[in-house]
């Protein structure tokens, strides 16, 4: 039997409940964040905890790598659904930067995440995955749509470039976080954007 559809005040504790507990991890890691963490957090009971999240700290953890996921695609719009020329991609940079700028530092809450995940949790591995799939299709998509439009060379390979700007976020990322600070993740973006700049068409 599913579920019952939770009420206002209900998606509204729950909602709380993830955000509280995706800081948790970002600060303390994933073997560092117990459930007892989360309550202490929250101010919730450990029946509330489980009333929210039946599945104990595996569904909660997917709630938040879903969460997560959706607030850095969400924080690259619209840019990111119009990449089709160079001021677009100009755009969706700032976009990105902005978004991990107020995050203070803690890099990529995907990628710490997934290293994590690899060994503990199949099912959570695999949904990461998929999202950097996902993150890394809209690239390749913006790609595609510059191929076609004549700006790139028609032997661009828009998954491989695409790839390429995605794996450049997170090398930066990493590097933010270790750094403290946002200036990795701008060279990183910046050499990411003047590769694809490489493969830009010659003038007719």
């Amino acid at each position: 039997m599913a579920p019952a559809p939770l009420t206002a005040k209900g998606e509204a504790t729950r909602a709380r409940i993830v955000a509280a507990t995706a800081e948790r991890i970002l600060a303390a890691g994933l073997g560092g964040t117990s459930l007892d963490d989360v309550r202490a957090a929250t101010l919730t009971s450990k029946g509330q905890l489980f009333h929210y999240f039946p599945g104990g700290k595996a569904e909660l953890v997917r709630a938040v790598a879903e969460w997560q996921g959706q607030r850095v695609l969400d924080a690259q719009r619209p840019a990111l659904d119009a990449l089709d020329s160079w001021a677009s991609w100009e755009e969706w940079r700032t976009r990105l930067l902005a978004h991990y700028d107020a995050q203070h530092g803690w890099g990529c809450p995907i990628g710490s995440l997934a290293s994590e995940a690899a060994t503990s949790d199949p099912q959570l591995a695999a949904a990461l995955a998929d999202y950097l799939r996902t993150w890394s299709g809209y690239l390749a998509a913006g790609v595609e749509r510059m191929r076609r439009a004549g700006i790139l060379r028609a032997d661009a390979d828009a998954n491989r470039l695409g790839t390429a700007v995605l794996a450049a976020i997170e090398g930066g990322l990493l590097l933010t976080r270790t750094e403290q600070a946002l200036w990795p993740l701008e060279v990183a973006l910046d050499g990411a954007l003047a590769h694809l700049r490489s493969w830009e068409a010659p003038a007719e």
